[in-house]
């Protein structure tokens, strides 16, 4: 599980949004909120900002997104249990929010969308709320059993747009030549490339490989 986090200024973009049918979106929870209509629920977050005009962005957008491979467990009760429990563990409590599924993409994944001026005025702290944010997800993700990604291998190259997709794909090439050709090491010190491998502990177990040259270093992750 991975989480996304994004503030901004206006909660009718983030509303529209998040609540779009042609998402297949479903509303799963709320709190504090008039659910009448979009137009309700965006009046209701935004009379409870004006109770602090001086933050800029009181809005919270996150999104939880899970592995494909755990869609056949991920139930919408699930769901919300988990995004309840990363709120509180954010310290985001007595304030307005909903929760909103999207079925469109292949992979489960919920939209947070939360006031970040609470039911007293008083304003949620930002502090230091991504790196907080992804050790919660991390602890989330053992806790209920979910798939770890692992890293570059869950990429969908097809997506990427460059550079990114230029240096996937030299990832990838090296990854397979590391794995295949035993004599990789000594036709790039041919060439003036020293090669550093890193270990995993102490086993033989390779998880990554540093090329240097010129004083200029790439490493390649296995």
């Amino acid at each position: 599980m991975i989480a996304k986090i994004v503030k901004g200024k206006c909660f009718r973009g983030v509303i529209n949004y998040v609540l779009d049918k042609n998402k297949d979106a479903e509303l799963l929870s709320s709190d504090g909120l008039r659910l009448k209509s979009n137009e309700a629920i965006i009046q209701s977050f935004t009379h409870q900002a004006e109770l602090n005009s001086r933050i800029t962005k009181p809005v919270y957008h996150i999104s939880l997104d899970f592995s494909a491979q755990d869609k056949a467990k991920i139930t919408n009760e699930l769901m919300v249990k988990i995004g309840v429990d990363y709120m509180k563990q954010m310290k985001i409590e007595d304030t307005q929010y909903l929760i909103a599924r999207h079925f469109y993409k292949e992979h489960p994944h919920i939209h947070l969308v939360i006031n970040r001026i609470n039911y007293d005025g008083k304003t949620i702290s930002d502090n230091n709320d991504r790196h907080r944010s992804e050790k919660i997800c991390k602890e989330l993700t053992r806790q209920h059993g979910l798939y770890f990604a692992k890293g570059k291998d869950q990429v969908k190259l097809n997506r990427l747009k460059e550079p990114d997709k230029t240096k996937y794909e030299i990832y990838e090439t090296l990854k397979d030549l590391i794995q295949k050709c035993k004599e990789l090491e000594n036709q790039l010190q041919k060439q003036g490339i020293a090669i550093a491998y890193k270990y995993k502990g102490k086993t033989d177990e390779i998880q990554g490989v540093t090329f240097t040259k010129n004083e200029l270093s790439l490493m390649a992750p296995k």
